[in-house]
């Protein structure tokens, strides 16, 4: 017989996010329940940064160490497993797992985080969250002043090409085919000593998820110690989308100053509702749980 069990509220994912927003509840006295699947859009990176007590901490013995904190709350419980569907109910909202049990709440938070979609560039997924990073606020520190590469194009080139002089002057842009970037633009990045690329990447080279070189279909190549790129991302659950959650423009999920979506009852921390920071995470799992206490207490304070 499959589990059927009904909570105050429903944490999908469990890391930072959902982990310090089932925090929040425990310690509100909150029955809780975390679903996690056990795969964290960040799993390949090594050290974790800009996150203060933490810096320089792998991920995941940062996440264990918040599971085994949160998990002292007899109000939490924790289930391994994915969370396949959702529906609005009477009483709540229900899920429903891949193995097939149903769990019941009065609240949703979702926790889900991103996936990122990579490129078909031979060598990049391997080297993503090691060498070719997102964000210079969480790894750049740890590549300043060596030879560095964009892969970007457009407007998201420019920005980092901006972004990025703060770290290192060794930039090389890579258009991977023709530029979109204006004339202005152009004259811009060139002004700052950034050589412009246009040739279209073969693959990646690199040891370990360590990059070496940008390859060209030419054969030529590169020696770049650090690569940015933003590649495109999905919501890694569809269920907000099918309770009736809207999403902004980027494809995050809309949230209000308290992490509610546009669904009553239904809140989103961490990456797929926000910038992607493991310090943000946290702060915005925090103010979710915190948000769904109080709509829980002023349904139970102002009794109908």
């Amino acid at each position: 017989m499959k589990e059927h069990k009904h909570y105050e509220v429903i944490i999908i994912g469990g890391s930072y996010a959902g982990l310090s927003a089932a925090m929040a509840l425990g310690r509100s006295m909150r029955s809780v329940l975390i679903i996690d699947s056990g795969k964290p859009c960040n799993r390949q990176t090594p050290h974790s940064h800009n996150f203060i007590t933490q810096d320089g901490q792998k991920p995941s013995e940062i996440a264990n160490n918040a599971k085994a904190q949160v998990l002292k709350y007899d109000s939490v419980t924790f289930h391994q497993g994915l969370a396949m569907a959702g529906k609005k109910t009477l009483e709540g909202f229900e899920i429903e797992t891949q193995s097939g049990d149903l769990f019941s709440a009065r609240k949703l938070i979702f926790a889900t985080g991103l996936k990122d979609l990579m490129p078909d560039i031979k060598g990049f997924a391997e080297c993503w969250g090691i060498s070719i990073l997102h964000c210079p606020y969480c790894h750049g520190y740890e590549v300043k002043n060596e030879k560095t590469g964009i892969l970007a194009n457009g407007f998201e080139a420019f920005h980092y090409a901006q972004l990025i002089t703060n770290w290192t002057k060794e930039l090389t842009l890579f258009t991977n085919g023709k530029s979109t970037l204006t004339e202005e633009q152009t004259v811009q990045i060139r002004k700052n000593n950034l050589e412009i690329i246009e040739k279209e990447i073969d693959f990646i080279e690199h040891s370990q998820g360590k990059i070496q070189r940008v390859v060209f279909k030419d054969g030529a190549g590169i020696s770049v110690n650090a690569l940015y790129a933003s590649p495109a991302f999905v919501q890694h659950s569809q269920i907000p989308e099918a309770l009736g959650c809207q999403f902004t423009d980027e494809g995050l999920l809309e949230v209000d100053g308290l992490q509610q979506t546009t669904v009553e009852g239904v809140y989103a921390c961490g990456d797929n509702s926000s910038r992607r920071a493991v310090s943000i995470a946290v702060s915005t799992g925090t103010l979710a749980g915190i948000a769904s206490n109080h709509s829980l207490i002023e349904e139970e304070f102002f009794v109908k």
